[in-house]
């Protein structure tokens, strides 16, 4: 073979690539499958667990505060409200546990509006996935946190004295109904998180809902010692409907009416704040 002939098969096999010829490979590919919307929103989830793991003082809402809300109300107001703290404590801890947790689903809508101002969400609507995977991941990684702050106020209830005649049937039971509330609950939030600019904004607005919806129930003290007037409102409270089922399931019974009122405000908060979190969503 000539010196030519051999500079001249050089030059083809080291001159770049056509457009139209990368075009071909590319397409002649076999693309990896869709992911299911079930993996996508596992996926999500699994990425809001692994932000916990690498910041963990977002666990302090969960933990040292539960704790401090227990041991504060137990011992301020048990006595004057009940006779003694270990009184007060079997109608307060179940209460306790609802305000904590609705209290801390006001950080989902936190985080969403984190990941906003960071430019995450840009990336994230490029993505062949399913679209409400992204917010349905955020509210299952949250649901770690409600489980972790239910356990962690149980434990520190069972300390003080706290014993639910419901057993650990009873107990699941109340911790179930409590996170499926919370679930529909945090989709009102993300709502906030995709409206409001700033996080500080989301967290004012979640403050000045949350705080009379669970200090004017029946968390702290039975309704029948309010006024008629303030009874009316706290009687038709989804918090008071939610503590009270829990209360009735830890206590050993079954809250067949505050169970139905939990549920249809559960249905009712994800069947409108749902679609509309999903339409801010998509024109963000």
């Amino acid at each position: 073979m000539s010196t030519a002939t051999t500079t001249e098969t050089t030059a083809e096999e080291l001159a770049p690539v056509s457009t139209e010829s990368l075009a071909e490979l590319l397409i002649a590919k076999e693309r990896p499958p869709r992911p299911s919307a079930l993996s996508a929103s596992v996926t999500f989830g699994w990425r809001a667990m692994l932000k916990i793991k690498h910041v963990p003082e977002q666990l302090f809402d969960v933990t040292a505060f539960p704790i401090m809300m227990v041991v504060m109300y137990t011992y301020l107001f048990g006595g004057a409200l009940a006779g003694s703290p270990s009184e007060y404590i079997q109608y307060l801890l179940p209460g306790i546990l609802v305000m904590s947790i609705v209290m801390i689903t006001m950080y989902t809508g936190v985080a969403v509006n984190t990941d906003i101002d960071k430019g995450v969400f840009d990336r994230f609507r490029t993505l062949p996935i399913w679209r409400p995977s992204v917010m349905v991941g955020y509210l299952l990684g949250d649901m770690l946190r409600y489980v972790l702050g239910s356990l962690v106020i149980l434990a520190v209830g069972l300390a003080l004295g706290y014993r639910p005649d419901g057993g650990v049937l009873g107990v699941v039971a109340g911790i179930a109904l409590l996170i499926g509330f919370s679930f529909g609950l945090s989709w009102v939030w993300t709502m906030f998180g995709l409206m409001l600019r700033t996080e500080k904004s989301v967290m004012g607005v979640a403050m000045m809902v949350m705080m009379p919806l669970t200090f004017l129930s029946d968390i702290f003290v039975k309704p029948e010692t309010m006024p008629g007037w303030l009874q009316a409102f706290v009687n038709n409270n989804p918090v008071t409907h939610v503590a009270s089922a829990v209360r009735t399931f830890m206590d050993g019974g079954w809250p067949g009416a505050e169970l139905a009122w939990s549920l249809g405000w559960a249905g009712v908060l994800i069947a409108v704040f749902g679609p509309v979190t999903m339409r801010l969503y998509n024109r963000k």
